[in-house]
């Protein structure tokens, strides 16, 4: 069977850095499932932990998780007044983005801000696999031709497009579930933006982005839908983004709708039944460097 035949899949778990159980359960769902790759926050509350566990766990691919909203930024305020007022990005995607198509961002301070966060990580010692960003705000095509340009400079292979294929057959599969049907909308309405990512992405020589998958059903993933999605598969690469992590104190704190959500992905993603669908569909896990993954167990013994 030629490479470009077989099914590969990368299980992508976001947030990597943000909440110590987070970190716990990206781990776990890696060392006892079938989660390959987690996305970094450069300037989140537990990177310095995240990136101990990464240097520590060479099977997980890991890559940088571009910040521009929720969150402040790696270089000092003062560097960057319009990106982050008051010491910090603005709250919300939506803030984001009509700050920037009414000009009050600089997006030179943009490129700085996310070279920095990008540097802040390889100077870490983490050889990154990918790009991608909190809340999908680089699928904005001005800032995606800031993030495919950092990715060709620093020679990072992959950068997320996050907008799912046959966007308007995701929203009649979703049709009677308001959640992700509500969702599947959402990624319809960044279909024209995708379209000019991948060019973005081919006029600088980046690699053309793997299927994506998982926007629609954020926060609402079942075992059975997780194993009828691998049964599904399409030949080529397909990259399935997760959201795996422990609901704790910490995240409480945290502004983000997904918290016992979080727990329910790491208990799917290390189910043996998820597992044996994997083997059963001739799957192959993998990371966004290509490097494949075999998972040793699918045990629910926890790292924490």
């Amino acid at each position: 069977m030629s490479a470009d035949a077989r099914r590969q899949l990368v299980v992508n778990g976001d947030d990597f850095g943000l909440t110590p159980g987070v970190n716990a359960g990206i781990l776990d769902a890696h060392r006892h499932g079938i989660l390959t790759s987690a996305s970094l926050f450069a300037n989140a509350p537990e990177t310095e932990r995240a990136i101990t566990i990464a240097r520590r766990t060479p099977t997980l691919g890991v890559g940088c998780h571009l910040a521009l909203v929720d969150g402040v930024p790696v270089l000092p305020p003062w560097q960057v007044p319009t990106l982050a007022p008051g010491g910090r990005f603005r709250r919300t995607w939506r803030s984001f983005i009509a700050a920037a198509v009414t000009r009050r961002i600089d997006f030179n301070e943009v490129e700085r801000e996310l070279d920095a966060q990008i540097d802040r990580l390889r100077s870490a010692g983490v050889a990154l696999t990918h790009l991608d960003a909190h809340k999908h705000v680089h699928a904005y095509p001005p800032v995606f031709e800031i993030v495919a340009k950092l990715a060709h400079r620093a020679g990072i292979p992959r950068v997320r497009v996050p907008c799912e294929r046959s966007p308007i057959a995701s929203v009649a599969r979703h049709a009677t579930a308001s959640g992700a049907r509500r969702q599947a909308m959402e990624n319809l309405a960044l279909a024209p933006w995708a379209s000019r990512d991948r060019r973005i992405l081919a006029h600088h020589g980046l690699d053309a982005p793997p299927l994506f998958l998982g926007r629609a059903l954020t926060g609402y993933f079942t075992r059975a839908g997780l194993v009828a999605l691998i049964r599904r598969l399409p030949a080529g690469i397909t990259e399935l983004m997760m959201h795996p992590g422990y609901a704790d104190e910490a995240l409480d704190r945290v502004p983000t709708r997904l918290r016992r959500q979080r727990d329910n992905e790491v208990a799917i993603l290390t189910h043996p039944e998820v597992r044996d669908a994997v083997a059963r569909a001739e799957v192959i896990l993998t990371r966004h460097d290509a490097r494949p993954f075999r998972p040793e167990s699918c045990t629910h013994a926890s790292t924490r």
